[in-house]
């Protein structure tokens, strides 16, 4: 059985995004002045790949600190929402249009996704929910740089309802971001990551609701009582977060993507990118547990 270890890449790289499409994975995290993939056939494979730059921009507002790629196939094309800004502290959500069927491309620009009426507010990290009931664009804003989630009336386009999510920090009095969303057997689990990305304390916090309840309604949301994935200290792994999940080449199995840093400095810079099999609890919540070691061997997806 093939084997990978953490860190992914051989150089840092936070915010990963990975899925397995048409038998690759393609990998693709914060590179500030781009958008790129990492693209191999096995998760050991990816150390060793060449990144593929598929998107930079000129444009002033969106040209710079572009962060956080994630990628949704919806009505039948592939689209791309990321973070980016004019590099004066206006951070706004965009989105690119992909091909139909590859991954890969070619992308053209979309839109700008504006997340308050007046587009003066702080916006970043968002995310697609599918539920029965529509479609819902969670993101992290101000004020508060809290989680927001909104009605989508296209992939392009959001509904003017907007509504805080609220939702514990465990500790940390600041920073809700990352939002990412698991669905199993009826219950939709939002998982987002807490504290400041520099600090060893990231983690995950976890809200859940029915599928089939009005996610726009507060009452919906149920938030987890405690964080539910946090540092490692035994295996120097700090700082777990900013995750997404994806399914194993088979269908069997599910896995989560994070960042992590090497270190407890207080820096942005030590981040790199990790992948890790997840699990079930028996009632129905699932079980991320806890970050392996650097350099410790797991088997690759099924």
């Amino acid at each position: 059985m093939s084997r990978f270890s953490n860190p992914l890449l051989p150089r840092d790289g936070a915010d990963p995004f990975l899925i397995w499409n048409d038998g690759e994975y393609f990998l693709s995290v914060t590179r500030g002045k781009h958008l790129s993939f990492y693209r191999a056939p096995t998760l050991a494979g990816l150390r060793d790949a060449q990144e593929q730059i598929f998107w930079s921009d000129s444009h002033p507002q969106r040209c710079t600190e572009i962060w956080a790629p994630e990628f949704f196939h919806l009505d039948g094309r592939w689209w791309c929402y990321y973070t980016a800004s004019d590099g004066k502290g206006r951070h706004r959500m965009w989105v690119l249009r992909g091909h139909e069927t590859d991954l890969g491309g070619p992308w053209e620009f979309g839109a700008q996704l504006k997340t308050d009426e007046g587009d003066a507010l702080y916006a970043i990290d968002l995310t697609v929910i599918q539920s029965p009931r529509g479609r819902f664009a969670v993101w992290a804003g101000h004020p508060g740089h809290r989680l927001f989630i909104s009605p989508m009336e296209s992939p392009s386009v959001l509904g003017s309802e907007r509504m805080l999510l609220e939702a514990s920090g465990f500790g940390c009095p600041d920073i809700r971001e990352g939002p990412f969303c698991l669905r199993r057997n009826g219950r939709i689990f939002l998982i987002y990551s807490a504290c400041d990305a520099r600090s060893a304390d990231y983690k995950l916090g976890m809200l859940s609701a029915d599928e089939n309840a009005d996610l726009m309604d507060a009452a919906s949301w149920t938030q987890h009582p405690d964080p539910v994935f946090t540092r490692n200290d035994r295996a120097k792994v700090y700082g777990p977060g900013h995750h997404c999940f994806f399914k194993s080449p088979d269908g069997t199995q599910d896995w989560m993507a994070y960042h992590a840093k090497k270190s407890r400095r207080w820096t942005f810079t030590d981040r790199v990118p990790c992948a890790m099999r997840i699990t079930w609890n028996e009632d129905g919540t699932p079980n991320l547990g806890t970050p392996p070691a650097f350099g410790e061997e797991q088997t690759e997806p099924s």
